[in-house]
């Protein structure tokens, strides 16, 4: 098996393909909520993507399959006033599992995040994901705290609409 870990160019319709069909398996697995994505995201996710300069995406392909994924967002850290890439999804079809595409698509964004200048690359994940934890802290992930004794940063939202 040759898994090609490439920039995607969301103007290939393959490409847009591929972006769906993994985000969409992700979005159906457990650990991406279980449920398929609608079809409006299907029909707007590469469109709406390609409008953000700032958004990259990377995609693993084993010949013509798509093996997996890792959409990023650009952001910028005000104390080290320097731009960083947020790893938003990262996902692998399930029958590619294990077989360390993760890990590579994890190298190829750090790679962009030092041609961007970037002084982290930062990632966020349910506390339930043992699997996607070890691997995280495996590549060198960790989580974030100024001073132990203020604690760890929490990842929140707020639902709009």
């Amino acid at each position: 098996m040759q898994i090609d870990i490439i920039k995607a160019d969301l103007d290939q319709p393959a490409h847009a393909t591929a972006l769906f069909e993994v985000l969409n398996a992700y979005a159906s697995d457990a650990m991406g909520g279980g449920k398929p994505l609608p079809d409006f995201v299907r029909d707007n996710l590469a469109t709406e993507l390609k409008k953000r300069p700032t958004a990259h995406v990377f995609l693993a392909f084993d010949g013509e399959r798509a093996a997996g994924l890792a959409t990023c967002i650009e952001g910028f850290s005000t104390f080290a006033c320097k731009p960083l890439l947020n790893i938003h999804d990262l996902a692998v079809m399930p029958q590619y599992r294990g077989q360390g595409i993760a890990r590579r698509l994890i190298a190829r964004v750090e790679d962009e995040a030092r041609v961007l200048g970037c002084c982290k690359v930062t990632l966020e994940v349910l506390e339930g994901n043992a699997v996607a934890r070890k691997l995280y802290r495996a590549c060198g992930f960790e989580g974030y705290e100024l001073n132990p004794e203020t604690g760890k940063a929490m990842f929140m939202h707020k639902q709009l609409g």
